[in-house]
């Protein structure tokens, strides 16, 4: 049941991932992995009857091209002086809060509901989420609750939503789990405007869900819980917008809050993504990572990188997948490689935590 629920957490993600409903927050190999999707371009010349190809291959070219830009638009770098330490609290613009309202606007009063068409099945398999099964997280997880009071402390099956924003992917969550009694969503951001229009929305209820205000790399701020009752925590395109010396902290941090056995979800940018490619000289403050006009940054992950990362604070890796897809606007007729890493985490069911 544990492990249902959480597919079912993950495959609204994946859902909004792909409806491109979760802004700047959305081929792993010769044989395509099913929760990454099944439109597979077979002949070039269909290429533009679809926005979108999954397990895209990258021919040698198509690589060499993509590192080259990496190289022209990093050469010159953001200088040392004009890199403001903002103590990893992005720099949010009025014009970046006015999608974030015109966001919370199109979601306001209306319930968002997340069809079969966004998730990825195989042959046979129509209608379920396709993920690894770990018998570990199901087994055990009726771990033995802490006896202290805290939100949500009478819930059975917990999850965090790091870096909430608005509440995009808040609701949708909370209406998945409104299907799991005893099921409690904590959801935070730095901003508080962000969380205080998540506190706002009408489907918003203390009794089901607690968004609290939080900066993820103050390792000194106390949650709302105690270490070790989480079920799951998000982590989704949140850690590219940290300071590279700073994320592993992070993920030390948020891994002391998970349950034995419990999981850690991510999903952020990859090396070589459009938006990688996309930056100008001048906006790069260090290898591979960016800032953007408005102020915010982003890092551009490797498989390799995410796995050292989790696996350093003591965390089991259970799926680590890179996402190669072929993006395509129909009305311009150009296409845009896009690159993402997502990966599954575990914390052990002995657990002794790194560094």
């Amino acid at each position: 049941m544990v492990l249902f629920r959480m597919n079912m957490i993950w495959r609204n993600y994946v859902c909004h991932l792909r409806q491109g409903k979760v802004p700047h927050r959305c081929q792993s190999g010769a044989h395509p992995v099913a929760p990454l999707g099944s439109r597979i371009l077979t002949d070039p010349a269909k290429v533009f009857e679809h926005n979108m190809w999954d397990h895209m291959q990258w021919s040698k070219e198509e690589e060499a091209a993509a590192r080259k830009k990496v190289e022209e638009n990093s050469a010159t770098r953001v200088a040392p002086e004009e890199q403001v330490d903002r103590n990893a609290k992005e720099k949010v613009e009025e014009s970046s809060w006015g999608q974030i309202r015109s966001n919370f606007s199109r979601i306001q009063g209306k319930e968002t509901h997340c069809g079969e068409s966004c998730v990825s099945s195989t042959p046979g398999n129509k209608g379920r989420p396709n993920f690894p099964n770990f018998p570990d997280l199901e087994e055990h997880s009726d771990w033995p609750e802490k006896t202290e009071r805290f939100p949500g402390s009478n819930a059975t099956f917990r999850v965090l939503e790091v870096g909430c924003g608005a509440g995009n992917s808040v609701f949708p969550i909370l209406n998945t789990l409104q299907n799991f009694p005893g099921s409690f969503l904590y959801c935070c951001d730095f901003a508080s405007e962000a969380v205080q229009l998540v506190k706002s929305h009408a489907s918003y209820s203390e009794a089901r869900c607690s968004a609290f205000v939080h900066d993820v790399c103050d390792d000194g701020l106390a949650y709302p819980f105690p270490d070790g009752v989480l079920d799951a925590v998000l982590l989704v395109f949140v850690l590219s917008s940290i300071h590279p010396g700073r994320m592993q902290a992070v993920v030390h941090r948020l891994s002391r809050l998970l349950k034995p056995g419990g999981m850690l979800l991510f999903r952020d940018h990859g090396r070589y993504d459009n938006a990688q490619l996309r930056f100008k000289k001048g906006r790069c403050l260090s290898e591979n990572f960016y800032v953007r006009g408005d102020g915010t940054r982003a890092y551009f992950f490797t498989k390799g990188e995410v796995h050292r990362m989790f696996c350093e604070a003591g965390l089991h890796e259970k799926q680590n997948l890179v996402d190669h897809r072929l993006q395509v606007n129909r009305k311009k007729q150009v296409v845009m490689h896009r690159v993402w890493v997502q990966g599954k985490f575990q914390k052990p069911l002995h657990w002794t935590q790194r560094g």
